[in-house]
C-alpha cells in the first residue's frame, strides 16, 4: 500500500481527487488542510480518509504525517482574496514548508499544482504567488511534475462556474460584462484527477500547461450552464465599469468575496492558453465540455454539495 498525502484536501481539487481514489485498496490517503467548516465536509463525505487540520505556513506535527509517504499532491492555494500576506502565506510560505518536511522524510515525488496564470499577462498577487510558487517547485532538488492546470470546474466548486451556477437561482437577471467575448478554457476538475493519478502512477516530470481542449466565449459558457440547469435568472449584459464598480461596492462589506474586481480584470484579458495534447501525454480520456458541465451540475450524489468560502 502506498501513502499519498494531500495538502489542501478539502478544496475542489483536494476533494475530487479522494473522491476518485478513496475506493483504492492499494493506496493510503491522508488529507492536510486548515478550513475548519470543509474539513468537516469532509469528513462527512468521505469519513474513511484521515485528514488533519493545519495551518501549513506554520511550522507543526503535520509534518509528521509525510512519513513513509511515497507521493504528496501540493495542491494548497489562495486563490481569491484581498490581501497579499494571504496569497504568500498560503502558496509560497506554505509551499516551503511541505517541501522541507518533504526532504526531511525522504518523500521521493509531488506533484506541484500550480495555474495557468503564470503564462499570462495578469499581474496580481495570485500570479505573482503562484510564480514564486514554481520557482520552489524547481529548486527542491525532488523528483516532481508541475501542472498549470487553467480555470476549473466541478464538483464542490465554491467559486468561479459553481458560484455562478448558483448566483442563477437566487436573482432575477444574471449580468455580463460588456459583450462577453472573452475567450475562456475552463478544465473539468475530474480530467485533472486523471492527470494527477496518471503523474503519479507514471511517475512524469516537467512542466504540462493543463487547459480545457475547448476554447469557449465567457458568454457563451454562461449560455451553456444556463441551457443546462434551466434556472430562474435571465441572462442581460451591462457595461464592463457598472460590473467593476458592483463588485468593489461588494467587497466593501465582504471581506472574502466570491469574485473580486482583481478577477474580473483577469477575466476579460483577451488571452488563450497552450493547448497540450494532455490525453494523449498522460494516457487519459478527456470530457466533452457539455458532458462535463451536466455531470458537475446534475450529478445526484455531489452536485448539491457545495464548499464553503
Amino acid at each position: 500500500m502506498r501513502k499519498l498525502v494531500i495538502t489542501g484536501a478539502a478544496g475542489l481539487v483536494g476533494q475530487n481527487l479522494v473522491a476518485r481514489l478513496k475506493s483504492r485498496r492499494d493506496l493510503e490517503l491522508v488529507g492536510i488542510d486548515k478550513h475548519a467548516a470543509n474539513i468537516r465536509l469532509f469528513n462527512q463525505i468521505h469519513p474513511e480518509v484521515r485528514i488533519i487540520e493545519a495551518d501549513l505556513a506554520q511550522l507543526g506535527e503535520w509534518s509528521d504525517s509525510l512519513a513513509g509517504a511515497d507521493t504528496v499532491v501540493i495542491n494548497q492555494a489562495q486563490i481569491g482574496g484581498l490581501f497579499q500576506p494571504e496569497f504568500e502565506a498560503n502558496n509560497v510560505t506554505a509551499t516551503a514548508r511541505i517541501l522541507a518536511a518533504m526532504q526531511t522524510h525522504n518523500v521521493p515525488y509531488f506533484v506541484g499544482l500550480s495555474s495557468s496564470v503564470v503564462n499570462s499577462s495578469a499581474d496580481d498577487f495570485y500570479t505573482r504567488s503562484k510564480t514564486a510558487q514554481e520557482r520552489l517547485f524547481v529548486e527542491s532538488g525532488v523528483p516532481h511534475v508541475i501542472l498549470r492546470p487553467t480555470l476549473m470546474f466541478g464538483w464542490f466548486d465554491r467559486k468561479h462556474l459553481g458560484w455562478l451556477r448558483r448566483f442563477m437561482d437566487r436573482t432575477p437577471v444574471f449580468p455580463i460584462p460588456g459583450n462577453g467575448n472573452f475567450m475562456r478554457q475552463p478544465l473539468y476538475v475530474g480530467d485533472l484527477v486523471s492527470i494527477i493519478v496518471a503523474s503519479i502512477e507514471q511517475r512524469k516530470s516537467g512542466v504540462f500547461d493543463v487547459s480545457g481542449l475547448e476554447q469557449i466565449s465567457y458568454g457563451n459558457l454562461i449560455g451553456m450552464i444556463h441551457e443546462i440547469v434551466r434556472p430562474r435568472a435571465r441572462i442581460i449584459h451591462i457595461p464592463y465599469a457598472a460590473f467593476w464598480l458592483l463588485l468593489w461596492l461588494y467587497a466593501r462589506v465582504d471581506r472574502n468575496p466570491p469574485f473580486t474586481t482583481g478577477q474580473l480584470e483577469a477575466l476579460v484579458i483577451p488571452e488563450t492558453f497552450p493547448v497540450v495534447d494532455w490525453p494523449r501525454e498522460f494516457s487519459v480520456a478527456s470530457t466533452p465540455l457539455r458532458k462535463a458541465l451536466t455531470e458537475t451540475f446534475l450529478d445526484p450524489e455531489f452536485s448539491s454539495v457545495t464548499l464553503s468560502f
